[in-house]
């Protein structure tokens, strides 16, 4: 009895394998000679209202991508600082530890209790 999951396949069957890119009638046009792609150029140039339709929508989309990567990276950047600040418990940016008079303080507090005698 055969296992009803695993289909049987007949012996006399072969798998079909594609023998190369798709291939489309010859459009005319001075193509009819080489290798035709499914995707042929266009014959002429569109007209300029659809040129700058075209245009334009790229320029929205181009636009569109460029302030979401910002946007990813700017969110991206206050995540990790965040992050940083809960690991270390502070400020992780080195540069903005502020210089007040109370390093000077303690500096001089440390230098002293080198030079006491024990």
């Amino acid at each position: 009895m055969s296992d009803p999951q695993i289909p049987e396949t007949k012996p006399n069957q072969k798998p079909s394998i594609p023998s190369g890119p798709p291939k489309t009638p010859a459009t005319g046009g001075g193509f009819s000679h080489g290798t035709h792609f499914p995707n042929p150029p266009d014959k002429v140039n569109p007209d300029a209202a659809t040129l700058r339709d075209q245009w334009r929508f790229a320029i929205r989309q181009y636009s569109k991508w460029y302030s979401h990567a910002w946007g990813t990276a700017l969110l991206a950047g206050a995540s990790f600082f965040a992050l940083g600040w809960f690991i270390k418990g502070s400020n992780p940016i080195a540069s903005f530890k502020s210089d007040s008079t109370d390093g000077d303080n303690d500096r001089a507090a440390a230098a002293a209790d080198v030079r006491q005698p024990r």
